[in-house]
């Protein structure tokens, strides 16, 4: 196995829907886990169904808050144009590209970690919190700590990556 050098960041010129999705769920993880810890554990339930969700847009394309957004205007990057018609947001699910790895593996962590807050400890909200920063910063920034180990690991992006060249790279070798 090679390994990719540089730095996988998402485009961040526009508010795209797959980027708002991220701040929406971003959101919803961080509230929903907030609630669980100071107010009832049972607000967990919200963490789950948005690990549902992100697991069912991987499998299918179909994603609620994305098509939510179409109906705002916001614009894909990831659409799958046949399936959607244009009236429909679907994301692409032709092959496992590295995003659609992202919604597959979030959906399937923050689900565990929240089932596990429930039978055993509390202290596992601390990875729900911890995946809602991150896809806030995700969203705000371009840069994703899964989506960069996945890239380097050799995943092939959708979005085209603003690439910043590694350490004693030159600039055009990126």
């Amino acid at each position: 196995m090679t390994f990719r050098p540089g730095v996988y960041i998402v485009p961040t010129n526009q508010w795209y829907i797959e980027r708002t999705v991220w701040l929406v769920a971003g959101i919803v993880l961080l509230t929903s886990t907030a609630l669980a810890l100071w107010v009832n554990p049972l607000f967990v339930l919200f963490v789950i169904a948005t690990g549902a969700a992100s697991i069912i847009v991987a499998f299918t394309g179909f994603c609620i808050v994305g098509n939510v957004l179409l109906r705002l205007g916001f614009k894909p990057k990831l659409a799958d144009e046949a399936k959607g018609r244009g009236k429909f947001y679907f994301m692409q699910t032709d092959s496992w590209y590295l995003e659609r790895r992202i919604y597959v593996a979030v959906g399937i962590n923050i689900s565990i970690a929240s089932v596990l807050s429930l039978v055993y400890s509390p202290w596992w909200l601390a990875f729900t919190g911890f995946v809602g920063v991150a896809m806030v910063s995700f969203a705000a920034t371009g840069f994703c700590i899964m989506a960069n180990g996945l890239y380097w690991l050799g995943a092939e992006p959708r979005l085209a990556p603003e690439r910043v060249a590694p350490p004693g790279a030159s600039r055009a070798a990126a």
